[in-house]
């Protein structure tokens, strides 16, 4: 399971299982990727929901 990050200065891909943690990444600042981590983490359970309402468990 995994989220894609889009931003205007570029992209990222976090892994959401076993723990969250970033795949691959382009044009975003260690800033960027650590603020997007900690909205992924403070929404996890929301995202994991939809993740399985749309491809199913």
């Amino acid at each position: 399971m995994h989220i894609h990050v889009a931003h205007p200065d570029g992209e990222a891909k976090f892994w959401l299982e076993p723990a969250i943690s970033l795949a691959s990444h382009t044009g975003l600042s260690s800033k960027e990727l650590s603020d997007a981590e900690e909205i992924i983490l403070r929404h996890l359970q929301e995202i994991k929901n939809a993740w399985y309402k749309h491809f199913g468990r």
